[in-house]
């Protein structure tokens, strides 16, 4: 996998002013492009989206200072107008073409990345692999946005509005694994970058047979294979962690990768105050 995403930064390098087809190469290194985009996104801290228009607004700085049209270089670099341009590399540099023109300055480089695997992994992963029948995710849902550390105000804020009697409710209705109420997270940006918006359901899962209350969103599971992580810890600092271990460590050793759908999180014990808590994360994988 370290080799296959500097595959992709090399691809990204020769390819800032084309369109950039990431089916394509993930389909020529033998993987998919949902688990391309979300290793990159967790390993390199961004979204792949995000760096290529940070590197090519980098690139795009020795045009910039030279006496070429400014909608000229626009195109170049895939955008239809000096305006549309100028966004983007203000979002990048700070300040805008003209002003670099003008002034030569400031600029803010982002450099071509390299992955490198180091060796970590010393603290071991008690995880294991689950084959499970088609099921359902039922219960209540929103939109929220992504939020990679610390607790979402979303999320606990629409967790609090639903009364208690509906928490002891929707336990009643769960009759398969994971089992217990979950707290899942459906429709997440591949490069799932941070504030984009998410389906969050709090609820339980329940057979493909099971009847499904009139007054409660469902998302259907289809078979598959789940790698499902334990940890237990301060919440959700120890839950967080092992999710960026599953990047770090446990993908790039083991013969599996992400495929699209729900990821799940069972709380399976917690403090009162739920300071701590010992989970099960579930993950949607298929063989590399």
């Amino acid at each position: 996998m370290i080799a296959g995403l500097n595959r992709l930064v090399e691809y990204v390098e020769g390819h800032l002013t084309e369109e950039i087809d990431v089916a394509g190469l993930a389909s020529s290194l033998g993987t998919t492009e949902y688990h391309l985009r979300r290793m990159f996104s967790s390993l390199a801290g961004m979204p792949l989206s995000e760096y290529v228009r940070r590197r090519r607004m980098s690139v795009a700085v020795a045009d910039v200072l030279g006496d070429g049209d400014l909608l000229g270089i626009a195109v170049r670099y895939g955008y239809g107008s000096t305006e549309a341009f100028t966004r983007a590399f203000r979002s990048v540099h700070g300040v805008g073409p003209a002003d670099v023109r003008r002034d030569g300055g400031p600029l803010r480089t982002q450099p071509q990345l390299r992955f490198r695997l180091t060796v970590e992994g010393n603290t071991p992963m008690d995880t294991r692999i689950a084959d499970r029948p088609a099921f359902r995710l039922i219960g209540h849902s929103a939109r929220v946005p992504l939020i990679h550390e610390g607790a979402n105000p979303h999320i606990q804020a629409f967790i609090t509005s639903l009364p208690a009697a509906e928490h002891v409710r929707l336990k009643g209705l769960s009759d398969t694994d994971p089992a217990g109420l979950l707290q899942v997270s459906a429709d997440v940006d591949p490069d799932a970058t941070e504030g984009s918006e998410l389906t969050y359901l709090h609820g339980v899962a329940v057979g493909e047979a099971s009847e499904v209350p009139d007054d409660l969103d469902a998302i259907e599971v289809p078979a598959g294979t789940w790698a499902v992580f334990r940890t237990e810890g301060p919440y959700p600092a120890a839950l967080q962690a092992t999710w960026a271990a599953t990047a770090t460590d446990w993908f790039p050793s083991n013969p599996w990768r992400l495929r699209p759908g729900p990821s799940i999180v069972a709380v399976l014990e917690r403090a009162d105050d739920f300071s701590t808590a010992t989970c099960e994360l579930w993950l949607p994988v298929e063989r590399a």
